[in-house]
Order: structure tokens, then sequence, then C-alpha cells
């Protein structure tokens, strides 16, 4: 008897519960408010009402798109047994305020929706076709969703949390049939789905023409729902292969320079040096791959004697800085003489994006060889010193390119402290000054300026003074002309013999 008491009461309990939402639901579907707003002729009788997220009435015809009871099934039901038709549905009802929502179906070819209009607690979902409706009941961020789908051309799809395809537009369902031509898009992930909130390069070929294109596909999460889209960066991919294979090439070039390269980027790091640069500073391979700084480069170059020795450290350190500053402007290079013997000549170059390369070349050979054919020069120029004879050269120009010291003597000049060349011009207005006139300096000019079949001539020259000289002309190598004055010997009778008698004489 108790038993029978007991299930009476708990089934008057349950009416009592029950009976209120529904009273509830039955005003809000009947008040003026609702009544005042405009139904839509031809809407199918296909809804459900809920309360507080329990199903409280479901219309006959909602059985056929999804089978639920009143009182028995809540919102969750709802969400889990339409969610593989309708990706955006949510998964919990609305809440907040009144309003209305349009879910468009994930595949694109379904034209059916689902409307959601809600009041506070209650909410009612209503399966609507939108050719009976006759009217667009989508809201402009649906309207946008459409367009997105149909018109934009980057790939873009929605899975759930256990990355089951939701959502597509035209552009990923193109992708996936020439990549994957002879499968059903839900068969299959278009790219793998193992990473979140980044963007990853990833590649795909196309079985239409074989040409393999890259992806930059990145996804974002919202709520249980990830979100991908995929930018095609073929010509980019390309471009770095591109670029790769130049820095390639030229590290190749540069391994056969002699001239050592250190190429440092606009964070003043190593980034490029080549076999040369090891070579000529005697800094290890592995020592330059750990990318030093441009200070530290300089430091260690300090340490192996391959720098000048500074005064101090401080003023070491300041030379760096102003060498650095240098390079960046293109304005730095200098001849290094180190203590070993070896002369480097040392240039500094901007390179694009900040970047500085400082190139470093062994000079020891052609400073030895310089010194010497200067010691050469200086050795002959002592030489000629020694002749009673004035000498001058002129070039093929008419350029006065050599003259010893009794030339110098004789027409009291110092080409060495003249400011520009002296040519055949000017000296035979030197000559003029100092000689007696009628001679034929046309003819020496033009001598000396010309370069056909000349021969070895000689001429009597007279000084103001009344010294007589002999004048030789003579053609030499490279189109040059010699000109030696020649003051002749005296006659034997004219020399004054040494006075025998005056000699000291033996005892």
């Amino acid at each position: 008897m108790s038993l029978a008491v007991a299930s009476t009461f708990d089934i008057a309990l349950v009416i009592m519960a029950i009976l209120p939402s529904g009273y509830v639901a039955y005003l809000w579907l009947n008040s003026p408010e609702r009544k005042d707003k405009p139904v839509l002729q031809g809407e199918p009788e296909l809804s459900y009402l809920f309360d507080h997220g329990v199903l409280q009435h479901a219309s006959s015809a909602a059985q056929q798109f999804c089978p639920l009871e009143a009182g028995h099934h809540e919102w969750p039901d709802l969400y889990h047994n339409i969610l593989p038709r309708f990706g955006l549905f949510p998964d919990k009802p609305p809440s907040t305020g009144e309003g209305q929502m349009i879910v468009a179906a994930t595949d694109p070819k379904i034209q059916t929706m689902l409307r959601i209009n809600w009041d506070k607690h209650l909410c009612r979902v209503v399966v609507l076709d939108p050719k009976d409706v006759g009217v667009d009941l989508r809201s402009e961020a649906e309207v946008t969703l459409s367009r997105v789908r149909s018109d934009v051309s980057v790939p873009l799809w929605h899975t759930d949390q256990h990355h089951r395809l939701l959502w597509y537009n035209d552009a990923y369902h193109k992708l996936f049939n020439v990549s994957h031509p002879t499968l059903a898009i839900e068969s299959r992930a278009l790219f793998p789905a193992d990473f979140s909130n980044t963007t990853h390069r990833l590649a795909l070929r196309d079985q239409t023409t074989g040409a393999k294109n890259w992806y930059a596909v990145t996804h974002s999460q919202s709520r249980t729902t990830n979100c991908y889209q995929a930018i095609c960066i073929t010509p980019l991919i390309r471009a770095e292969e591109a670029q790769r294979n130049f820095v390639q090439t030229l590290t190749k070039t540069f391994a056969q320079l002699s001239i050592g390269l250190a190429i440092f980027d606009r964070k003043n790091q190593l980034v490029l040096f080549n076999p040369a640069l090891i070579d000529l500073t005697g800094l290890g391979a592995q020592f330059l791959s750990a990318r030093p700084e441009i200070q530290t480069f300089f430091d260690k170059l300090r340490e192996t004697r391959k720098i000048p020795e500074p005064k101090n450290y401080a003023s070491w350190r300041n030379t760096v800085s102003e060498l650095i500053s240098a390079a960046h402007d293109g304005r730095y290079e200098e001849i290094w003489s180190l203590e070993s013997g070896q002369t480097f000549r040392v240039k500094g170059r901007p390179h694009p994006d900040g970047a500085t390369a400082f190139l470093i070349e062994d000079i020891s050979a052609q400073v030895t060889q310089t010194r010497s054919f200067r010691a050469e020069l200086e050795q002959g120029q002592a030489m000629l010193d020694t002749l009673d004879d004035a000498i001058g050269v002129f070039s093929s120009s008419g350029v006065l390119t050599f003259s010893n010291r009794a030339y110098q003597e004789l027409w009291k000049v110092e080409p060495d402290a003249a400011f520009a060349d002296i040519t055949i011009h000017d000296a035979i207005q030197v000559w003029k000054r100092r000689s007696a006139p009628n001679l034929p300096w046309e003819q020496i000019q033009g001598f000396v300026e010309n370069r056909d079949d000349r021969l070895n001539w000689s001429m009597p020259l007279y000084l103001v003074d009344g010294t007589e000289l002999t004048c030789l002309f003579s053609p030499i190598l490279d189109g040059a002309t010699l000109i030696r004055f020649h003051q002749p010997r005296k006659h034997p009778a004219e020399i004054e013999y040494f006075d025998r008698a005056k000699a000291p004489q033996d005892t």
C-alpha cells in the first residue's frame, strides 16, 4: 500500500513539474507579442521547443527529421544527432535576451537550414527549406558565410574535435578533387591535423598535372570547432629554393677565391665566410661556424696577431667601432702591415639589408715586388746621376718622365717639384731661353711626338754663354724618346797634365 502511494506521489510530482513548463511554453507561443510578429507563409510545421535546454514540444513532422520525445530529451541530444549535417549548430541553447539565427547545412548541396529563435530560457528550433519559404531568412553573417563558401579562392574547412569534416568551401572541394579524384570528400582529411594554433608548410600533388604544390596551412580553434585555411605558397617556395641555389653557387664561387671573405648580417653576426679567410687569418672553422659577432671576430684577429697591434686596448675598441662604421658606409680600405711580414689589404663594403662584407687580401708578394721595383728604379736613377751628359726621357705622348741630375743642373729645372706634367713643348721653351737662336725646335717636337719610322739623329747646340753641346735623339721602347745633351771632350793639347816636378819624390 505504501509503495502504491509513493508511486502515485512521484507521478504527481513529475506532472506538476511538467505542467508549469508546458503552460509557460504555451503562453510564449500564444502570447500577443508572438502573434504580432509576422509568420512566414508556407513555413513547415517541423519544430522543437526547449525550456532551459529540456525539450518541451516536438511537432509530429519533426519525428521524421530527428525523433525526440518531449520531457525525455534535451538540447545535447538534438545537437549530437544533427551535428554531422549542421556543423555550426550550437552545442548549447542561446540564452542571451531575445534573438534569431540561421544555421546552414554542412554540405553546400543541401539547401535545408535551421532557424533558432530564443527568448531568455525558451528556445525554438525550426527546420526550413528556403525554396518553400520564398525569402532569404539568413542574417548578414550567414550571407557572408555563403559567399565565402562560393567566392573565396582560399580553401577553408571546419572539423570537430575528432577531426571529422563539418564544413568546407568550394575551393577546398576543388583542391580535394584534384588531389584525390577517386575518393569521397568525407573519407579522409586533405591535410594532416596533428598540429594546433600554428602554420605548417605542407605539400600536395595535383593528380591531373603531376605538379607538386605547397600550402601554408593555418589552424585556429573556436569552441569545439577546428578552423583551417590553406594558402598556396608554391611561388614563395620556388623563390626560396632559387635563393638557396644561388647562395650555394656563390659559396662554391667564393671557395675558389684567394681573397678572404667575411659577411656579417644586420645584427653584426657572421653569416658567410670562405676557406681563404681561414687560411689568411688562421681562425678555425669551428670558431667561424659559431657565427661570432663582428667585435668578437676582430678581437680574435688581434689575439692571433693578424691585425696591426694597437697601442692600448681602449683605443683598439674605438678603432674597431670606427672601422665597422666606415665599412657600413663603404669607406673602409686600409693596408695592414703585420709583425710576421705579411701585408693585407682590407676593404669594408655595405651589403643589402644592413649587412657588411669584409674582404681580406694578402698582397705581400705585390708589396715585395713593388719595393724591389722601386729599389731598382732608385738604383738606376743613382747610376744615371753619375753621368756627365744631361739626359731626359719623353713618353710617346710627349711628357717628361725621367731626367738625371746633369739635365736639371744644365737647364736649371726641378721636374719633381712641378705641379703639372712637363711636356716637350714646355721643355723646348726652357731650352730656347738658354740656347742660341735659329735651331729646328719644331723638328725636335715633331720627332718626339711622332712614332713612325724614327732613326737616331743629332745636331749641334750652342748655349747663350757659348758652350757647345751635341744634342742626340734616340727612339726607345713604347714610342718614348731619349734626348741626350753631350759636351764634347777638349782637345788633348788643351788638357793640363799633372806637373811631375810638383809630384812628391820618393826618399
